[in-house]
């Protein structure tokens, strides 16, 4: 029998939520606040250290984040395994039966059902259970640790491509050469998140740049009114 070797795009689903999340996040409020401390008419190196700070704050602030989020589903999974490793101990019959029904719902025959069921049973009942009656898998599994540090890591990588941005162009036009520089990185960010998720490039694409130039434009907005008002 030939090995199932096949790569799944659920495979990646764990990492890659976060990954997307932090990266669209670290480069989209970073971009933010470079355009509207600089819309302020702050000089280069305030508009950097301002840059910096939201660098370092929110990759920190998404790890944190993203760790209580996950552990919080880890918590509820390791719950649910431990209810149905409990039920499994007790009432073996009866999980069985409520195992072999699950796939009567989905078309397969009571005969052979019941078969599938006492034999994936035998090899391994949580897991049969686990991914049957509660959709858990090792695919799906929440990993809060790898969620925390995808989060952190990318978040920082979006956060710099502005800093790198502001620190290379004509201060004069420093508003308008990160905002097109970072809506170039948006695009390109929602056509690889799209290309890794298997899904078409051009919706996810202009979806992300449509709510990145909205940010931008609140917060040159702002900043250019709290500079005329200072």
């Amino acid at each position: 029998m030939r090995s199932h070797n096949e790569r799944h795009v659920a495979s990646r689903i764990g990492w890659l939520r976060a990954a997307v999340l932090g990266a669209n996040d670290g480069l989209v409020s970073t971009a933010s606040l470079v355009v509207g401390v600089a819309a302020a008419s702050s000089g280069r190196d305030e508009v950097l250290v301002a840059g910096v700070a939201a660098l370092v704050a929110g990759a920190m602030s998404m790890a944190a984040g993203e760790f209580v989020s996950v552990s919080s589903q880890a918590d509820a999974e390791a719950a649910d395994l431990a209810k149905e490793t409990r039920e499994l101990a007790e009432e073996p019959e009866k999980e069985l039966a409520e195992l072999a029904a699950i796939f009567v719902s989905r078309g397969v025959e009571l005969e052979t059902a019941e078969a599938v069921a006492r034999q994936l049973s035998a090899h391994d009942a949580l897991g049969a259970h686990a991914r049957e009656e509660l959709g858990i898998s090792t695919l799906t599994a929440a990993r809060p640790i790898q969620a925390a540090f995808a989060s952190a890591a990318s978040f920082a990588a979006g956060a710099v491509l502005p800093l790198l941005t502001a620190m290379i162009a004509p201060e004069a036009h420093l508003s308008a050469v990160v905002s097109g520089a970072t809506l170039a990185c948006l695009a390109v960010l929602g056509t690889i998140g799209a290309g890794a998720g298997g899904a078409s490039p051009l919706k996810p694409a202009l979806r992300v740049m449509f709510w990145g130039a909205l940010a931008l434009a609140a917060t040159a907005g702002i900043g250019s009114l709290v500079g005329a008002v200072v």
